[in-house]
């Protein structure tokens, strides 16, 4: 089978990383789902701009993760719109401070709701059209997950459960599907305003002393998705050598 026969679905692929990641799974020849919660227009232009280099080959679809019937609802999605899925990129993700102490239950359900049980149950719901294209699930972590950030306990816990979901899922679903992760450093900064000592702070702690590029983690993805058949399992990161000073 050609590349240009599977499917890719992006979870939070309206903007950023995600965004990323479903053009370069596009440039490889993939039909891609777009999901968006509330990015609309980004995933609108987004897959308007994909299927003007080649026709029918994008298609925005909405949910919210953080809902039982949010995941539901983009598996009937998949669904409806196309009859395989090769690779599921559980990429939609929430991130915002919850300090100890003043971190309120809805804060919780929502950062662990989203980062975690939406992964989980997407994947479950999607098993078997994985199973039957011998696809790949490929997870975004953060570097974070195994090195905590003050002040950001439970998003820390959301994405550390993800990363043993991403062993856990490998080990009960080889050989018929493949699943690993691809865990960012600084790529871009974070949405909530940081200072520029905290951003000089960052950098001064990354070997290669920059930001990356979301084309950093979009091409470690592709990697793993579809060039990589005899790895499962692995957590590739991608943080330009912050993990080692942390």
């Amino acid at each position: 089978m050609s590349i240009g026969d599977k499917t890719a679905l992006v979870t939070g692929a309206g903007a950023r990383i995600g965004a990323a990641i479903a053009t370069a799974l596009h440039q490889r020849g993939c039909h891609v789902l777009v999901h968006y919660n509330s990015n609309q227009q980004e995933a609108s232009d987004l897959a308007a701009s994909l299927n003007a280099s080649r026709r029918d080959s994008a298609t925005a679809v909405c949910a919210d993760l953080s809902l039982g019937h949010g995941v539901e609802q983009l598996i009937q999605a998949c669904r409806k719109h196309t009859s395989r899925l090769d690779v599921l990129v559980n990429n939609a993700s929430r991130f915002y401070p919850t300090a100890l102490g003043e971190t309120l239950p809805y804060q919780w359900d929502d950062l662990i709701n989203s980062n975690l049980r939406g992964p989980y149950f997407l994947s479950q719901g999607l098993l078997q059209p994985l199973r039957a294209a011998g696809g790949s699930i490929v997870n975004i972590l953060d570097v974070h997950a195994q090195r905590p950030m003050s002040g950001h306990a439970a998003y820390c816990i959301s994405k550390a459960g993800l990363a043993m979901m991403t062993l856990a899922l490998a080990r009960e679903l080889g050989p018929d599907i493949r699943v690993n992760a691809v865990a960012p450093g600084a790529i871009l900064w974070p949405e909530s305003e940081l200072t520029e000592l905290a951003k000089t702070a960052i950098l001064e702690r990354t070997a290669l002393g920059r930001l990356g590029d979301p084309a950093d983690v979009a091409s470690a993805v592709v990697y793993l998705a579809l060039d990589a058949p005899y790895v499962t399992g692995q957590i590739l990161a991608v943080d330009g050598g912050r993990s080692l000073n942390m």
